[in-house]
């Protein structure tokens, strides 16, 4: 299965696919909440922002080592753009033997995970089912070994979602960032594909 495989991409209650023009006053909307905002790298987003967003990800290769990819979260029952979710494999490392730069390919078996999500559907359920969904078919489109994510240690939203789904914290970056005026905390989140896989057989994992 190539890239293109990995949308559209159906859980029980949600379709992830690309972003598309008529998403812009949804994705606005919520993008300029200042809740939904606040451990974010971004303030919010007018309008042109919004258009350029979704011209910038409704289209293009989806697998490019080192560049973001965006898939739209639509809740099926409304057809409502509610979410949005980031993904990006990380770019091949260079080894040097002897005096030679020797590509690792192995760099590129690793991915990172974003997502955002519409406050009056948080607490729902629907972040956990499209990021379980998503990993599902990415180990498998992507031959991904490893899927990291990194958040704001005051997000306990994500930090909770991030556990309940099986991810290892692996690290706590301290003052490591200036975001919005002061330095902040990180987590680093993580999880191999044997070990998403043994969980979600034993059901551990959250619900797609």
């Amino acid at each position: 299965m190539t890239a293109e495989g990995m949308i559209p991409l159906e859980s029980a209650r949600l379709l992830l696919r690309r972003l598309r023009d008529d998403d812009l006053a949804f994705l606005v909307a919520y993008r300029n909440d200042p809740e939904v905002a606040r451990y974010q790298t971004w303030h919010g987003m007018t309008e042109t922002e919004g258009r350029d967003f979704i011209n910038e990800y409704k289209r293009g290769p989806l697998d490019v080592p080192g560049r973001w990819a965006a898939y739209a979260v639509e809740l099926k029952r409304t057809g409502e753009l509610i979410g949005d979710l980031a993904f990006r494999l990380i770019g091949d490392e260079v080894r040097l033997i002897g005096d030679e730069p020797i590509p690792d390919r192995g760099g590129s078996r690793q991915g990172e995970i974003g997502f955002t999500f519409a406050r009056p559907h948080q607490g729902q359920g629907f972040a956990t089912e499209a990021v379980a969904a998503f990993l599902d078919r990415a180990f498998g489109v992507f031959d991904l070994h490893r899927v990291m994510a990194i958040t704001d240690c005051r997000n306990v939203r994500c930090v909770a979602l991030l556990e309940r789904l099986g991810l290892r914290r692996e690290g706590h970056f301290v003052e490591n960032i200036w975001f919005k005026g002061e330095w902040g905390d990180e987590f680093l989140y993580a999880v191999l594909r044997r070990e998403w896989e043994s969980n979600r057989n034993s059901g551990i994992t959250g619900s797609s």
